[in-house]
């Protein structure tokens, strides 16, 4: 039984929320006092308990909240625009969406096969991932992002920490460029689709960035992308990787399949992880009062492998990442595949289960597994009461090398 990656970063995460309110109460504050053109003026912190918010302040922040999550996620009309200079939506992006992209972060970093050292977060915001690499072993990390007044929140949170923090400013559609040198990870979490707007000129415009960052990426280095677990952010994810493939590039994770994503053959279908987790109080308090849902941790993710590496060759016999959530039916359980030969259905009756095959009715989201004894059956697969089920890597966890 493996240990999942949200016990692994469960006490890192319950650490920064007292740094969170901390510096979120000093910097209103300061706003409040007339703080604005990026100068957050720190005092002394107001009354309230160190680890939860004041009701008041719950009602305050759950509006920005509703506010971000309509725009970000429904309307999507904040979607590239600067609301990261809204104090009010900075604030509320700060206690809520923070906690979420650094769990996000740390589950998609610990499929790294070793810990990152240099790692440079673009379009950091205040610093979710960048704080993620430091907790997951990097020990030189840079943020950049566009926003000031972010950047200043990154770096009063690294003061809170005891932590060094680079921060550059970065705006590729304003003319600012990535900073220079050659890194062990670049992470790009939630920022490449509100880049370029939409369209397939959007997607040869993100896909140049994104090869122009691979050449930043030091042998054996990685380029991680997080985008939103929406239909429209997956799918476009998975446009950009077509167009990065077919230029020669290797996918690190999720992939094991190397040809043209299949996900992309339906317009209903697209392609994103899923990892239990236990949000901390302040967020559950703030998804409560927002009414919004945060049981589950989504995502799209890429790992990108700069262009001189192959792709890693996955573990020998009939290997499928599960794609799809248990999709049972009368007297069956079904999942969707994802192989080295492309998407297939996986099915195997309940007749047939046996205590080889046990594992096929607890499989998760992610999870990589190999199977013997198929047969093709309609539009998959067909497992029977010969077949053999082993998961060779749980959801979270690095695929081994072939063997």
């Amino acid at each position: 039984m493996h240990t999942p990656q949200s016990t692994v970063y469960a006490r890192d995460l319950a650490r920064w929320m007292p740094r969170l309110i901390a510096v979120w109460r000093a910097s209103r504050q300061g706003a409040g006092r007339g703080g604005r053109g990026g100068q957050w003026h720190r005092g002394p912190g107001e009354e309230g308990p160190a680890d939860r918010l004041t009701p008041q302040e719950l009602r305050e922040v759950a509006s920005g909240v509703r506010t971000l999550s309509l725009g970000l996620t429904r309307e999507r009309k904040l979607a590239g625009a600067r609301y990261m200079d809204d104090p009010k939506l900075l604030g509320a992006y700060l206690l809520f969406y923070w906690p979420v992209s650094y769990a996000q972060g740390r589950e998609a970093l610990g499929e790294l096969p070793e810990r990152p050292r240099e790692v440079l977060d673009l379009g950091s915001g205040p610093g979710p991932l960048a704080f993620a690499a430091m907790d997951a072993g990097a020990s030189n990390v840079t943020a950049a992002d566009r926003s000031k007044q972010a950047l200043a929140l990154a770096r009063e949170l690294a003061a809170e920490a005891g932590e060094a923090l680079a921060t550059r400013e970065w705006d590729p559609v304003g003319g600012k460029p990535a900073p220079e040198g050659k890194y062990d990870v670049i992470t790009m979490g939630h920022v490449l689709n509100e880049l370029y707007g939409t369209g397939p000129g959007a997607v040869q415009k993100r896909a140049a960035l994104v090869e122009s960052l691979l050449e930043r990426l030091k042998p054996g280095g990685t380029l991680l992308i997080l985008e939103p677990a929406l239909r429209d952010t997956s799918r476009a994810l998975l446009e950009l990787r077509d167009a990065v493939v077919g230029h020669g590039y290797a996918v690190r994770f999720p992939c094991l399949y190397r040809g043209n994503c299949p996900a992309l053959l339906k317009a209903s279908d697209w392609c994103h992880a899923e990892r239990p987790w236990s949000p901390p109080r302040v967020v559950e308090d703030i998804a409560r009062a927002a009414s919004i849902h945060k049981e589950e941790l989504k995502m799209s993710y890429l790992a990108l492998a700069p262009k001189a590496e192959a792709w890693r060759e996955p573990p020998t016999g009939q290997v499928y990442r599960i794609v799809s959530e248990s999709l049972e039916g009368k007297g069956r359980q079904r999942y969707m595949g994802c192989g080295p030969e492309g998407r297939v259905g996986l099915a195997l009756q309940e007749k047939h289960r046996t205590q080889a095959n046990e594992a096929f009715f607890h499989l998760h989201r992610g999870d990589v597994v190999r199977v013997t004894e198929t047969e093709e059956r309609g539009d998959g697969l067909a497992l029977n009461e010969r077949s053999e089920v082993r998961v060779v890597a749980a959801a979270g966890r690095g695929v081994p090398p072939a063997s």
